[in-house]
This record gives C-alpha cells, sequence and structure tokens, in this order.
C-alpha cells in the first residue's frame, strides 16, 4: 500500500489557521477569566502549530495524537530541558480541562496568576515553534 500524497501547502496552512485561531480563543477565555479553558485552549495551539510543523517536514499527515511532547519529537525539534518540561505540563493541561476527575480539581488551581504564568510559557513557545515552519 501506497503512502497517501497529501497537498502539503494546504494541510499546513490548515493546522497553522487552527493554531492562530486556538491562540486567539484562548486571549478572549482569559479576558472571561475562565483560566482552565484557556490553558486547554492554550494546549490545543501548541498541538496545532506543531502538527503544521510535522506536516511540513515529514510531507504526511500528522498523527492524530494530543501528547505534545511526543509530537515534538516526531517534528525532530531540538529540545532543551525548559522546553520538555513545558511540553509535559501544557500537555497536562487538555487532559486536566477536559475529563471530569480532574476538572474540579484543576479549575481551582487555575488562578489569575497561575494561568497568565503558563500562558506566557504557551506563548513564548507557539512563537518559538512558529519560527521553525518552513
Amino acid at each position: 500500500m501506497e503512502p497517501e500524497t497529501i497537498e502539503v501547502e494546504r494541510v499546513k496552512a490548515y493546522w497553522l489557521a487552527e493554531a492562530v485561531e486556538a491562540l486567539e480563543v484562548a486571549d478572549h477565555l482569559m479576558e472571561k477569566a475562565d483560566y482552565s479553558y484557556a490553558l486547554f485552549f492554550g494546549h490545543l495551539a501548541i498541538e496545532r502549530v506543531l502538527k503544521t510543523l510535522y506536516v511540513a517536514r515529514h510531507q504526511e499527515h500528522a498523527p492524530s495524537s494530543h501528547n505534545l511532547l511526543r509530537l515534538a519529537k516526531a517534528v525532530g525539534v531540538d529540545l532543551d530541558d525548559v522546553r520538555t518540561e513545558a511540553l509535559i505540563t501544557i500537555t497536562a493541561f487538555n487532559i486536566e480541562a477536559r475529563y471530569p476527575d480532574f476538572k474540579r480539581m484543576f479549575r481551582r488551581m487555575c488562578t489569575a496568576e497561575y494561568t497568565t504564568c503558563h500562558m506566557t510559557t504557551i506563548r513564548g513557545m507557539f512563537q518559538w515553534l512558529r519560527t521553525q515552519i518552513p
């Protein structure tokens, strides 16, 4: 079976537009003080920019994973310890904001200060990853 041929530029543009939109939604949620969902959408932004990079570098569809570290390794980005830890932390926002068992506890953790700190990390990671898109 031959690999599926994709329109790389179209798929890249799709993922990048989705990434930018997710970051904009996160900003809107911050304005409304809906902090746990802001972090969830921050996670989506990073996931989607990683998928943009994956498509650009591998010329095929990105894996359907929400694990940011796994995606970053599949992309082949050069991660230092700080970025590795950031991706692990941001990945947790996907799980904690989504699943009922974690959601209540996570919402209590998401103060304005906590969320602002992590959104700063997310924005920095987003910008860094975006500079690597060919």
